[in-house]
């Protein structure tokens, strides 16, 4: 989130996943994604989703955030 729009443009579509703790010391998986929001070169839409394993993705807590257009 902390990147500008102009720099993220550049390298939209994109995807990372990897593995931290969490608050409580757990270990689980960290997915970020950046995609555009509604059409391409608009709003970029990012997207974390934290979870303990492939089976527990879908009920991982999720926090999305809107980057805008200048």
């Amino acid at each position: 989130m902390s990147l500008s729009w102009g720099a993220l443009s550049k390298h939209i579509p994109w995807g990372d996943t990897y593995v931290g703790l969490s608050i409580g010391g757990r270990e689980v998986e960290f997915a970020r994604n950046y995609i555009w929001a509604d059409q391409e070169g608009g709003d970029i839409l990012c997207e974390v989703i934290v979870y303990a394993g492939e089976s527990r993705y879908d009920h991982g807590p999720s926090f999305r955030a809107m980057i805008k257009k200048p």
